[in-house]
């Protein structure tokens, strides 16, 4: 898949916790003690396997040249017809960007999303400012990075952050994603050829 997940169609569930967990380490997805918190949770069952389109917009892009906190930015993204992913996206959005830019600057940040990093936009899974609110995607060194931040509502992200959304589907792209996800899900998942921000 393209280093660019802008216009992506992907196949979010459809493999249960144990096959998706699988699935990571065979990719060699490196992971963090966030994203194992996140990946604990009942959302990560196996479910029917959800078509979604990703859209990647930066911050500016959403309106915000400035930054926003996260219910601004995903106020500003639904003011242009984009929403928040389901809430398990960000794992099958791993093991499908297989050639991810790799980050520019490695070194792990504080209180700001790390260079050429990835978030997925989505409802967080608890209102506790101690739990990690979502996952993002980086590669340093090489090595593909699953990766769970914290955050509160008054953290800011800067304008150049960029985030991964869900954008409608029109109906001739439904038919034929459905189409290849099922036979994608027949030959089993496809491994592929990033917390330190706000306490991540």
């Amino acid at each position: 898949m393209s280093g660019d997940a802008d216009g992506l169609r992907l196949g979010v569930g459809g493999l249960s916790r144990p096959e998706l967990l699988a699935a990571l380490d065979a990719a060699g997805v490196a992971r963090n003690a966030h994203a194992e918190t996140l990946l604990a949770h009942p959302v990560f069952e196996r479910r029917p396997v959800e078509p979604i389109v990703i859209a990647v917009r930066s911050v500016a892009e959403l309106g915000r040249p400035a930054g926003a906190t996260l219910p601004e930015l995903l106020s500003a993204a639904a003011e242009l017809g984009l929403g928040p992913c389901p809430a398990d996206t960000a794992p099958y959005l791993r093991l499908a960007l297989s050639d991810q830019t790799a980050s520019s600057d490695p070194r792990m940040s504080t209180g700001r999303a790390p260079a050429d990093s990835l978030t997925v936009a989505s409802d967080p899974l608890s209102t506790d400012d101690e739990d990690p609110k979502g996952f993002y995607l980086r590669v340093v060194d090489g090595v593909s990075w699953l990766r769970g931040y914290r955050c509160d509502d008054e953290h800011v992200f800067a304008g150049e952050d960029r985030f991964a959304f869900q954008r409608p589907e029109r109906a001739e792209e439904r038919i034929g994603a459905s189409s290849r996800i099922r036979a994608d899900r027949r030959s089993g998942p496809r491994a592929p050829r990033r917390d330190e921000r706000a306490s991540g």
